[in-house]
């Protein structure tokens, strides 16, 4: 292991030597540079202002091994004991960039209670909870990732108020929800492709026993591309795709129980459900009210290409008055208004 002092501190690690070691001996602007290679145990940032760089994902890859002690608290929807691969708790002005998180029991990155984190070219892959988890924490990136193989979402934001957060240029696949807005506002989703998931975009207020109150608000999801959703996600078997939500197949985009949310730009087409599916729709706008959340309201639809799906293309499950629809190419919508019928159109 050697280090060099520039305009930052910078360590540099090979495979099998200890990166847990370096990142505990780092201090604020400390570079940690992994080499191409393994490298075997899970990872705790535990310092601010450090950076964890790898070689680029697919060349530096963390697998499990030792596991590294944590104070982060357990993983939502996870059983007791499992590992995530890199947690980063309670730090600020943290990136993460240029590796592969693989086969975790957890998450691939777990962060929690952080501010200013940047994860860049991160890959999540078949990690067996959660891809890149972030939850109750701001001022958050997630740019040019990708995520796959996960139960629940490849990219979460969960339980951040106040996120001020972006989820940009990445790739999320097979997992029961691509990016998922779980109870977090401010949060930007941006020229995303999201595919063979069981939805590709979902941004929902609900509330979940003992955790804490939610909402989703002013969020902008524009330029995403979302095709080919066609898992199925819920059911009550544990180890089931998205095992503690309703069954979920063949959506879009949905955005249940939001406020002030603008869907804007996105190609949405050939998501077609393989199983039961309670939102029958590829583009889906409803009210969580009914389960603890609230009316969808003040949101708007523009310039969205919605072709080439099943059943239906849109589905409208509260007041269309009270959104605003404009310049949609819709095939079919149920119920016809407000994207106006049956063959593509567009919505003034």
């Amino acid at each position: 292991m050697s280090s060099a002092t520039d305009a930052r501190t910078e360590v540099s690690v090979a495979p099998g030597e200890s990166v847990q070691a370096a990142l505990d001996a780092a201090g604020p602007g400390t570079v940690v540079r992994l080499a191409e290679g393994t490298y075997e145990g899970s990872l705790a940032l535990t310092e601010p202002g450090v950076r964890l760089v790898g070689a680029g994902s697919g060349r530096t890859v963390i697998v499990p091994g030792a596991v590294a002690p944590t104070t982060i608290p357990p993983l939502h929807d996870a059983p007791d004991g499992v590992v995530s691969g890199i947690a980063v708790h309670a730090v600020s002005d943290v990136e993460i960039e240029g590796l592969t998180v693989r086969g975790f029991s957890g998450a691939g990155v777990y962060v929690h209670s952080c501010s200013g984190v940047r994860l860049r070219d991160v890959e999540a892959d078949d990690n067996r909870v959660w891809g890149l988890y972030l939850r109750e924490s701001s001022d958050l990136a997630v740019e040019r990732c990708r995520a796959s193989a996960s139960q629940y979402a490849g990219v979460a934001f969960a339980f951040c108020p106040e996120a001020e957060a972006v989820v940009s240029d990445s790739d999320c696949t097979g997992s029961a929800f691509g990016v998922f807005v779980d109870n977090s506002s401010r949060v930007r989703v941006l020229g995303n492709r999201c595919h063979g998931n069981a939805a590709g975009i979902l941004l929902l207020h609900q509330t979940y026993e003992g955790e804490l109150p939610g909402g989703v608000r002013d969020c902008l999801v524009a330029g995403n591309e979302t095709v080919g959703n066609t898992l199925a996600a819920g059911g009550e078997e544990p180890d089931a795709l998205g095992a503690a939500g309703p069954p979920i197949s063949g959506v879009g985009i949905a955005a249940i129980g939001v406020e002030r949310v603008a869907v804007v730009g996105n190609r949405v087409h050939d998501n077609r459900p393989s199983g039961p599916s309670v939102m029958p729709g590829a583009l889906v706008l409803a009210s969580s009210a009914d389960w603890g959340g609230s009316d969808a309201v003040d949101n708007s639809f523009e310039w969205n290409v919605v072709t080439d799906n099943e059943p239906f293309d849109a589905l409208v499950g509260t007041d269309p008055s009270a959104q605003r629809f404009r310049n949609n190419v819709v095939g079919s919508s149920q119920p016809e208004g407000p994207f106006g019928g049956n063959g593509p159109q567009g919505t003034v």
